[in-house]
């Protein structure tokens, strides 16, 4: 069938903010969402800091009864789903559940839940362990959760395809409707993996920043001094839908999705490809997908993790991309303020994209203070910027050399 499909609501809630204008106004303004770790005690850890959601209360959308029942990433993903909701006033009613879908990707899911019951099972043996265990803590029950909240009883599934899973599961809901397998689908990541296993763990393969006394400025993608990424928090939504299906109820389309790419790199189980080649491939795949040249992308929000070798890979890639015009194509990496949402920074980052069209104006990269030969492209310093967007390309690349790409399009009728 191959239809438009538009996007109707954008949910964001990360370090930077709960909620997705909030989010977006702390991003434009350069402000981090990075500080102390405050979920356990970090005593001991290389690493001290990360992107934390502050003063967020599940119960502000769930049941108390309902709280053992969910790890936080499915409890940011349903706040998250209702902020997009309700930007795209959208109603799930019997006539349009069963075309009605979601999708929504994690790359570790409930580690949270695991941590805690595997010590429930030290102190006290199997009896302790919870009956709710399991569903606390498998990827797909984020999907679960926001389906039986809404009713929607089409397509559901999800993805763990670590740091692009959430874009991974865009990009294929994307296709789900194109298709005609469905009409609206909700959309995006979420991911809460700020725990000792998690944070001990990234520390331990030395991926992690451990420049803990200053942590507004750890994350600092594509600059010289950058010593690896911020583990964040959060999540990102979008409600996806068929044209004809979001211009009969006159809802408010925000941009389009128009491309998705995905490129496997086959090299390595952690650093990406040599020369940037699984990146430079995706965004191709993305951009054959919408039917649009390098020449006229407006801008990239870029993986740009703060990683020594990740940030200077996928500049080379980017060159590859655009070629002559590499260094006239905006780019940056919000992760700068966010963190990594490793599972859930796809969706982010769509989201954040998506309103860079709907406002004409593109979000910084926070902390590029010292340039690096390596990374020698236009990286939006420190402040946002306006500009005539009208094609945005967002990458997403995981562990395992899995990548995706996502291409957005101005709304225009």
């Amino acid at each position: 069938m191959n239809r438009r499909v538009v996007v109707t609501g954008v949910g964001l809630i990360c370090g930077c903010g709960i909620g997705t204008e909030e989010v977006w106004r702390n991003l434009l303004a350069g402000k981090s969402g990075i500080g102390p770790i405050t979920h356990f005690d970090p005593k001991g850890f290389d690493c001290r800091i990360a992107g934390e959601v502050h003063n967020f209360d599940p119960l502000n959308w769930l049941e108390k009864k309902e709280l053992k029942k969910t790890g936080r990433f499915i409890q940011l993903a349903l706040a998250a789903s209702d902020f997009a909701m309700q930007m795209s006033a959208l109603q799930v009613t019997p006539e349009i559940a069963d075309s009605t879908g979601v999708y929504i990707g994690s790359g570790i899911g409930g580690f949270d839940v695991i941590e805690r019951e595997h010590s429930k099972y030290l102190a006290g043996g199997p009896g302790k362990i919870s009956p709710f265990f399991i569903p606390a803590t498998i990827v797909n029950l984020a999907s679960g959760h926001v389906s039986i909240r809404y009713g929607a009883k089409g397509p559901n599934s999800a993805t763990a395809t670590a740091c692009s899973a959430s874009a991974h599961s865009i990009g294929d809901a994307f296709k789900i409707i194109q298709r005609g397998a469905a009409d609206v689908m909700i959309t995006g990541g979420t991911e809460a993996a700020i725990t000792p296993m998690s944070v001990g763990g990234f520390a331990a393969m030395r991926a992690l920043s451990t420049r803990n006394d200053d942590p507004e400025h750890a994350s600092r993608p594509f600059d010289a001094d950058r010593d690896g990424f911020i583990v964040g928090e959060g999540s990102g939504m979008v409600i996806l839908e068929a044209l004809e299906i979001a211009q009969k109820r006159n809802a408010t389309i925000l941009a389009e999705i128009i491309g998705y790419g995905m490129s496997g790199d086959a090299y390595h189980i952690t650093q990406p490809a040599e020369h940037g080649d699984g990146g430079y491939r995706v965004s191709l795949a993305a951009l054959k997908d919408g039917g649009i040249s390098p020449d006229e992308v407006s801008y990239v929000n870029a993986h740009g993790t703060s990683t020594p070798i990740g940030d200077a890979i996928e500049t080379e890639a980017l060159k590859r991309v655009f070629g002559a015009r590499a260094k006239k194509v905006p780019i940056s990496s919000t992760k700068s303020m966010t963190g990594h949402l490793l599972g859930g920074a796809g969706g982010l980052e769509a989201g954040i994209s998506i309103l860079a069209l709907r406002d004409q104006i593109l979000p910084p990269t926070a902390n590029y203070e010292k340039p690096d030969p390596a990374c020698d492209l236009d990286y939006i310093p420190n402040q946002a910027r306006k500009a005539e967007v009208t094609y945005v390309l967002s990458n997403s690349f995981g562990f395992g050399g899995t990548n995706a790409s996502l291409l957005f399009k101005r709304w225009a009728e």
